[in-house]
């Protein structure tokens, strides 16, 4: 425990472009996090590897996701915002507790048979010991909690049941992790396939809304969006795609379901895309400037980058060596 905080430990794929899910959902939902909490936001660049990467894209859009992390409003003087890339102990904590971790557990991972399914010419060990990397992200820094979706269930379980193994051979060595349980951030679902969540690696791209994309784009994208039967601007179950864009509205404007059905009472279709399309781009447009700014200023950012990748280094290197004393590595001299 830091400065008497919990530790939150969150993180980012450095693939693809962040998507208006990925902000609502998650993004927005830790700016005031750091009040309350010791957080660490990873840039998770080394988890990217598990599917063939150009080299120079991946540099170029984990650093650009750094800058978004800042540009969204994460305080880097007040978070631990890293490059998972730039603290060793990642990878050599993942294989020290590869050694704990079973076949059978691995095996019952449901990513791992998704993601297998859509790279079927890339089915590789990192893609099937990818829990076990996302356990010592965790475990590092001896995390209390750990903002999960549904979708990621099944990794918070396997990292306190290696956790747990562990602790009962060499005594209270990690922290266990709990699922952080707070404010519900929005899901948001595709603008054209409104029963699927909005995805960063759609192929479709008027499916999603990228955080980088201009105004003219947005509103394009939103007049293409799918609707469903019927005229009426009403919540309900049977009318997937409305019912998405009430959400996108709410969230963005923070007005209820029942507030935006009376405002857009007796409107068409039409002309509630555009509105909701209006009201993204407007919420978008500081945060585009901010990103702007931030990557024109290398020198802030790197420094902002190296100060919190030594930082990160600091905390996991008393996990890492605590551990490895544990296990029976031989002391390093200094």
């Amino acid at each position: 425990m830091l400065n008497d905080k919990k530790v939150l430990y969150s993180g980012m794929q450095s693939t693809g472009k962040l998507t208006l899910g990925n902000y609502l959902g998650a993004l927005k939902n830790w700016i005031n996090l750091s009040d309350e909490y010791e957080c660490f936001y990873g840039v998770m660049d080394l988890h990217s590897l598990t599917v063939r990467q150009n080299p120079t894209e991946l540099r170029q859009r984990a650093r650009a996701l750094y800058a978004l992390y800042v540009a969204a409003g994460l305080d880097p003087e007040k978070n631990c915002i890293y490059f998972q890339s730039h603290v060793s102990g990642h990878a050599e904590l993942s294989w020290i507790l590869s050694c704990f971790t079973y076949m059978g557990e691995l095996n019952r991972m449901t990513q791992f048979k998704d993601k297998s399914a859509k790279h079927a010419d890339n089915i590789n060990a990192g893609l099937y010991t990818y829990p076990v990397l996302m356990a010592a992200d965790i475990l590092l820094y001896q995390t209390d909690v750990v903002p999960i979706g549904a979708d990621q269930k099944q990794h918070l379980e396997i990292t306190r049941d290696i956790a747990e193994r562990f602790n009962n051979i060499y005594g209270d060595v990690f922290t266990m992790p709990e699922a952080y349980i707070g404010k519900v951030g929005a899901r948001i679902m595709s603008l054209q396939e409104p029963t699927k969540k909005m995805s960063k690696s759609d192929e479709n791209e008027n499916a999603t809304i990228y955080l980088l994309d201009d105004k003219d784009t947005i509103i394009r994208k939103f007049k293409r969006a799918v609707t469903d039967s019927g005229a009426e601007i009403v919540y309900h179950e049977d009318k997937p795609g409305v019912s998405n864009l009430i959400d996108i509205y709410s969230a963005v404007t923070g007005k209820s379901r029942k507030e935006i059905e009376k405002e857009f009472d007796g409107k068409g279709y039409g002309e509630f895309k555009l509105a909701v399309g209006f009201a993204v781009a407007d919420l978008l447009a500081p945060l585009q400037s901010r990103y702007d700014e931030i990557l024109k200023d290398k020198a802030y950012l790197d420094r902002v980058i190296k100060e919190n990748d030594e930082k990160a280094q600091y905390f996991s290197n008393k996990t890492l060596r605590k551990v490895q004393k544990k296990v029976g590595l031989t002391e390093r001299i200094r």
